[in-house]
């Protein structure tokens, strides 16, 4: 079964270190995304994970070729 972005837990929080808010994604933990508003914060990590998705479910259905041997 397919999960969409929608489906994930996110978080943002302001990083005094980097002067912009941090998007990440709990189910994503080496992933995040950093933008001065927290809008763009947001919308950029769930980019990242819709992308990360969907490059995932492309390999699950991705056909396996096989080469048949007499």
């Amino acid at each position: 079964m397919m999960r969409y972005p929608n489906h994930y837990t996110y978080r943002l929080r302001w990083s005094d270190e980097d002067g912009e808010y941090v998007g990440t994604c709990e189910e994503f933990p080496g992933l995040s995304w950093l933008d001065g508003s927290s809008s763009a914060a947001l919308a950029g990590i769930r980019k990242v994970v819709d992308e990360i998705v969907i490059l995932d479910h492309m390999q699950i259905r991705k056909p396996t070729l096989r080469r048949w041997e007499d």
